[in-house]
């Protein structure tokens, strides 16, 4: 029997990027390669990447670097860079760093068996198109084998937002809604093979768009498969929030009360430089329609400090903001310029200052995130069970609010629904007691 090849990816960034590699792994198990959480063992190492954070391409480098002495040992392995910095920094990657064998971007990774197969006869293949075919096509059936309980399922890519920050246009390329039918039968594949709960994924999501409709049709139709229990979906843009979206929070049993929704500021002079076609006014009367269809949505954002032109007033308007909402969490970030982008040909906000404003921000969402917490104590919530957890007899799961929730009970329950007494309040997840099982 030839033994099996095996291949080692690490995964950058967002959940795009984690339902990238999984497809990925499964291009290249229908060439005869199976997963590995062992670098040294592996006879492919994948570095799928994230262009949006500072010094994004600097810290691949730095990864592929540490790769030296594994190809050093072992001039066989295989190096390929996939994701939004190979997008960008395609033949930079090439240049800088001979080890690597392959580089590509996130729109054409299906064509991964076919470059290495170039890599077999010597080549260095770079592809960062954005091809005419839709990858999808060509990519093989999910596998067989049972799931975790929880899964992500791409819906769309690409944005045609342009916000003066972000990358995403230029290395995820325009808006592209995959066909309804396709979406379906891959929920219904994973459904087969145990998953209960699926998060639809999109640079934008609520922008889908297909013959049967927008995201609201979409959710709906899904909510119909038998099996499948729970659904929610991100990153959302709040110009595309439409009525029919709304409605559904209100509306659709099997869609949680948990909603992404990034804002990224409060102050409408720094919205309008960052080309977010939105005011501050918008977002908070957006946010009471959501709350009104459903009172009860846990609601998460983004936010940029220090942005090109930010003063203290803008500052204190997102401040304001972040209290009237009430966020159970948000991620917080400082401005760092992305090369390409509009934003990085302004003058930064001092440094220093920035990481003032960051501090403080993160204070304000660090309470808020912990007063929802302690008020979920003595609430009953249904928990999707899907892992032990770290202390013996312990198993770990996530509620509807889309908290981690740990209990002590029996294993079985790991991919099942239970409702659970929450008994208290951790900085990142919630203790509770099991009420009734399956």
């Amino acid at each position: 029997m030839t033994e099996q090849k095996k291949l080692f990816i690490k995964t950058y960034g967002c959940q795009m990027n984690v339902y990238d590699s999984e497809r990925m792994a499964e291009a290249m198990g229908a060439e005869g390669y199976v997963t590995t959480e062992i670098a040294e063992e592996a006879d492919m190492v994948l570095l799928n990447t994230c262009h949006i954070r500072e010094k994004a391409a600097e810290k691949v480098f730095s990864d592929i670097g540490r790769l030296r002495p594994l190809k050093l040992a072992r001039p066989d392995l295989k190096i390929g860079v996939a994701g939004c910095v190979a997008q960008a920094e395609g033949a930079e990657i090439l240049r800088r760093m001979p080890l690597v064998d392959l580089v590509v971007g996130p729109q054409s990774y299906h064509r991964l068996p076919a470059m290495m197969q170039a890599v077999g006869q010597g080549a260095r293949p770079v592809d960062t198109d954005f091809p005419a075919e839709d990858k999808f096509d060509h990519l093989p059936d999910r596998p067989s084998p049972l799931r975790g309980p929880s899964a992500f399922l791409t819906v769309q890519e690409g944005c045609d937002k342009f916000c003066a920050f972000c990358v995403v246009p230029y290395t995820r390329g325009a808006e592209v809604s995959r066909p309804a039918t396709r979406i379906l039968a891959e929920a219904r594949s994973l459904v087969e093979k145990g998953v209960r709960d699926i998060t639809l994924l999109g640079q934008n999501v609520n922008a889908y768009h297909s013959d049967t409709g927008g995201l609201a049709a979409l959710i709906h139709d899904l909510a119909a498969i038998d099996g499948l229990e729970r659904i929610r979906y991100t990153t959302s843009h709040p110009n595309d929030m439409d009525d029919a979206l709304i409605a559904a929070h209100g509306g659709c049993a099997k869609l949680m009360p948990y909603l992404h929704l990034p804002v990224q500021s409060g102050a409408d002079r720094i919205l309008k430089a960052m080309n977010r076609k939105h005011t501050a006014e918008d977002y908070l009367r957006l946010v009471d329609r959501i709350r009104a269809a459903r009172p009860d949505i846990l609601l998460t954002s983004d936010f940029i400090v220090g942005f090109p032109g930010e003063t203290e007033e803008d500052f204190a308007a997102t401040v304001a903001l972040i209290e009237a909402v009430g966020y159970g969490m948000a991620y917080s970030f400082k401005y760092s310029a992305r090369p390409g982008t509009p934003a990085a040909e302004k003058p930064m906000v001092e440094a220093a200052l920035a990481d003032d404003r960051l501090h403080r921000l993160q204070a304000i969402l660090t309470r808020q995130q912990r007063q929802v917490q302690e008020e979920m104590v003595g609430r009953e919530v249904t928990v999707l069970f899907e892992k032990p957890g770290r202390m013996p007899g312990q198993i770990t799961g996530k509620s509807e609010y889309l908290h981690a929730v740990h209990v002590t009970a029996d294993p079985s329950l790991v991919g099942t629904l239970a409702r659970v007494r929450i008994t208290g309040a951790e900085s990142n997840s919630l203790s509770g007691v099991v009420l009734v099982s399956p």
